[in-house]
């Protein structure tokens, strides 16, 4: 799947959200985990992309989705999806009661108009 390297299945996540847009008050579509160091970040479909910025900044090219159900797997440096790897570090999604997008209470009423989904 990817190199050794590259996942860390014992580092837990960083937290139940975007560590930067929780820092800055910011919101997310979808979360994204950092399967070397545990960073949560969000998506590319989100307004930040954090995720791919932190794979960029770090090196780290493999992430995987933080959302409930899903187990899939994304190498950036070789553009590929594998639908399972290795488990990780629980927990292995944000909570079912976060809400999508999120987080609760900092999601903007116009949040389809700001990702140009209308």
């Amino acid at each position: 799947m990817t190199p050794e390297n590259a996942i860390d299945p014992t580092v837990p996540p960083s937290g139940t959200g975007c560590v930067e847009c929780d820092a800055a008050g910011g919101w997310w579509l979808h979360l994204r985990r950092c399967a070397l160091c545990g960073h949560i970040g969000c998506c590319d479909d989100s307004p930040s992309k954090h995720a791919t910025a932190h794979a960029k900044a770090t090196g780290h090219p493999v992430i995987r989705s933080f959302e409930p159900g899903e187990v899939w797997f994304w190498n950036y440096d070789t553009s590929e999806m594998y639908e399972s790897g290795p488990r990780l570090a629980p927990p292995e999604s944000h909570p079912d009661q976060q809400p999508v997008p999120g987080p609760a209470g900092r999601v903007p009423a116009d949040w389809l108009d700001q990702l140009g989904a209308r």
